[in-house]
């Protein structure tokens, strides 16, 4: 691992412009952010993928190899990603730094805790729940209803039981009952408004603007009603900084905020990589999950707050992926007509692709074990639709695997930027948006608003709150709001259960099907494979 100024060398970054964490790990101090918009802009590389397995098919892991591999061709490359959650590192899927010869470094410090970002952000978000309460407790002047008390706490950790609660009770002097719950801090609305933020001033904008609940008139009561703006911005001071790490390689990465994309906009901050931007000719950066959910709200809400425009668009897939999707058993070899009818699935995603005017690059991330007949039946049916395709072996070979992808999509950047597309206008209704994603992006034939999703919309419609984007919350293991119905669909019926404000991030959080925004821990739990050596080494990420 290189020394973290050496990193910074590479992106003109001087020692005054880092606070640092040691010598493996650094923030960009705010003088050199205000510096950004003086340098030329870079060009963008979206990597997003198919619906993933239960374990992801290896997106970051692609992202960082591509950035390696640019780098050998002589590219001045860098990363823009987003910061791992316990939650999925003590669940399922383990450490989110990547893996084998492409990880960001130090995995191990990046995956816990990291520079502490996580933490800040869930301290200001229930500091605001706090004032919440007070301000009921307390009956202040704003005269909180404390049945129309929506704002929640966050924890950063899988924890089922603490869905839904009971708030206040063991008597007067512990506050009012009340019933609520916990959401992970990935899906906090404090995470989005620091991932969306332009600046200091901009962060203070937005949380001020959180809508926490009504009073007892039916008036919106904000956070900056509740005079909690100053002490949640102080508290995100340094949170609002992006890292500065490095690849296995010594590509600089910046990796900032981390919204999970099934349930909130699923990108890295927008300055981490305004930041990036100015400093690199290509940044490769990554949306969370699937096309449909993170890649359609890169675009449709972080593209479109920001002013961003991504130059070529990346879509990972893998045999196992295509086998679950083409009905078969990730566990079993397969046949090749398993792998043949997921292409149905894949070809399904780049049309969503081209709904936003790009032709993609398709990623082949190869896993040992993989055989040659399934990834050549996958690259016929890419060349049988014009789709250009190189394999990743990156994972294994690090840059030198990942050279044939980043020679391809290089050569996809250097072609004249698309013009920008959005799906649908602000001044459409929440249905029509919603629709707009669910019809062109999912493949729903329509969409079912549940009685309690019709009296949100209604509550949006007379708050005024019409024309902000929309960030739809469904599942990442399949097209529509069913996890189990994998493949190709079409036709289906997408549920709308509510539609939350987040008036501060700046979108409409719809919740479709079944899905919490509190994740549970499985029957195995990847904490159980973890440990710390005698001689301080964490083991098992």
């Amino acid at each position: 691992m290189r020394p973290i100024q050496d990193i910074a060398d590479r992106l003109d970054l001087t020692a005054a412009d880092l606070m640092t964490y040691g010598d493996q790990m650094a923030k960009i101090r705010l003088a050199a952010l205000n510096q950004n918009s003086c340098r030329p802009a870079g060009r963008i590389v979206l990597v997003s993928a198919i619906n993933p397995t239960r374990s992801g098919e290896g997106k970051t892991t692609v992202s960082i190899g591509l950035a390696q591999g640019m780098q050998r061709l002589g590219a001045r490359a860098a990363l823009a990603l987003r910061e791992p959650s316990l939650g999925p590192i003590f669940g399922i899927k383990g450490g989110g730094a990547g893996g084998g010869q492409c990880q960001l470094e130090p995995s191990t410090r990046i995956n816990m805790h990291f520079t502490g970002d996580m933490h800040a952000i869930g301290a200001a978000h229930n500091l605001l729940a706090a004032l919440v309460d007070n301000a009921v407790h307390f009956r202040s002047e704003l005269d909180l209803e404390h049945r129309q008390v929506f704002w929640r706490r966050v924890l950063d950790m899988n924890d089922r039981a603490l869905r839904q609660a009971v708030i206040g009770l063991g008597g007067r002097l512990n506050g009012v009952p009340r019933e609520t719950g916990f959401d992970i801090t990935a899906a906090s609305e404090v995470m989005g408004i620091l991932c969306l933020a332009e600046d200091l001033a901009d962060l203070k904008r937005r949380l001020g603007n959180i809508l926490v609940g009504f009073d007892r008139q039916g008036a919106p009561v904000t956070a900056a009603s509740l005079k909690a703006t100053g002490a949640m911005a102080a508290l995100l001071q340094d949170a609002m900084l992006p890292n500065l790490v490095q690849s296995t390689e010594g590509v600089p990465a910046l990796v900032h905020g981390g919204p999970f994309g099934n349930i909130a906009h699923g990108c890295n901050s927008v300055i981490a990589t305004k930041s990036a931007l100015a400093r690199a000719e290509y940044v490769v950066t990554e949306a969370g999950f699937g096309f449909d959910l993170g890649a359609e709200k890169f675009f449709d809400i972080k593209c479109r707050s920001a002013g961003l425009w991504p130059s070529a668009v990346v879509l990972v897939v893998t045999v196992r992926a295509l086998r679950i999707h083409g009905g078969g058993n990730p566990e079993s070899a397969g046949t090749v007509e398993e792998i043949s009818a997921g292409m149905e699935h894949l070809y399904h995603h780049v049309e969503s692709v081209q709904a936003f005017g790009f032709e993609p690059v398709i990623a082949i991330n190869c896993f040992t074990g993989d055989l040659e007949a399934d990834l050549a039946t996958i690259e016929a049916g890419c060349h049988e639709h014009g789709l250009p395709v190189a394999r990743f072996d990156g994972y294994t070979r690090g840059g030198v695997g990942s050279e044939a992808l980043a020679e391809v999509v290089l050569g996809a950047a250097n072609k004249p930027q698309p013009p920008v597309r959005f799906l649908y206008e602000l001044d459409e209704s929440p249905q029509q948006k919603i629709l707009a994603v669910a019809s062109t992006i999912y493949g729903a034939s329509e969409v079912v608003f549940s009685r309690m999703a019709l009296k949100d919309l209604e509550r949006i419609r007379s708050l005024g709150y019409e024309k902000l984007p929309i960030c739809i919350a469904k599942t990442h293991l399949s097209l529509s709001s069913d996890p189990t119905r994998v493949g190709h669909q079409d036709g289906f019926e997408l549920p709308v259960e509510s539609v939350r404000i987040s008036a501060g991030a700046g979108y409409l959080l719809a919740l479709t099907g079944d899905i919490v925004t509190m994740p549970g821990l499985s029957a195995s739990p990847a904490a159980h494979r973890i440990d710390l050596s005698d001689d301080g080494e964490v083991l098992g990420v």
